[in-house]
């Protein structure tokens, strides 16, 4: 029989931090949860729970509308640290 693949825990980045609430205009919180071309990453690699992955995601879809992330990225112009053109 094949063995089980063993991982180590991830564990709540917020949970950890003891956040209550996730504001979209706080991008150097939000900056973990998206990938380099702005996709918003699942909870099995970021290892947040549920309760905060469904706040970064209301998070990240406000900045989107309110233009501090961009929807799309080129792909020939994948940016390589994206934050610092928003500063």
């Amino acid at each position: 029989m094949a063995e089980k693949r063993k991982f180590k825990k991830r564990y709540c980045r917020y949970c950890q931090q003891k956040v209550e609430f996730i504001d979209y205009k706080d991008l150097n919180l939000l900056k973990y949860s998206l990938s380099e071309r702005y996709k918003i990453m699942p909870r099995r690699l970021t290892g947040n729970c549920k309760k905060h992955q469904d706040m970064v995601e209301v998070a990240i879809k406000r900045a989107r509308q309110v233009a501090l992330v961009p929807y799309i990225v080129d792909r020939k112009r994948v940016i390589e640290n994206p934050f610092e053109l928003i500063k």
